[in-house]
């Protein structure tokens, strides 16, 4: 597992070190989480890691394309290891819960704009806002 983080790292030639592979297995594992808990899942296997290491960890595998930086309006921004695939997120109102949400249709960028403005357009986002299971059900037992 880890020589394909490894390799993920090399593909876009970012040196191999053990903040970005900790970093990397984190969001695998734990998807659309803030950086608090980044952080303290990388401390729970490398407890030396400073708090600007993962920051700037963070930055770099975003600036490379291998962390997706998401931040629904209201919220704290969220990172995952899924990207290149253009897919949205459902967010519920009430908990704050993310889900991943494929593409609604098509080929990426998903949408097309009604009108463009001439830009080529390479990308959408969208986030689609509800109620989650878990909060659903707390509401109806209510």
């Amino acid at each position: 597992m880890a020589s394909d983080l490894e390799a993920q790292l090399r593909a876009v030639s970012l040196r191999v070190t053990q903040p970005r592979l900790a970093v990397l297995a984190a969001l695998r594992d734990h998807p659309h989480v803030d950086t608090a808990t980044v952080i303290a899942l990388v401390r729970a296997n490398q407890p030396t890691v400073s708090h600007q290491a993962v920051y700037d960890v963070l930055r770099t595998l975003t600036d490379a394309g291998l962390v997706r930086r998401i931040q629904p309006a209201g919220a704290t921004a969220r990172y995952e290891a899924r990207v290149g695939d253009n897919h949205h997120h459902v967010v519920c109102r009430s908990c704050g819960a993310i889900a991943d949400v494929d593409c609604a249709v098509g080929e990426a960028p998903c949408l097309t704009a009604s009108d463009d403005r001439g830009f080529v357009v390479d990308e959408a986002e969208v986030v689609y806002w509800g109620t989650c299971p878990g909060c659903a059900t707390d509401r109806t037992a209510q």
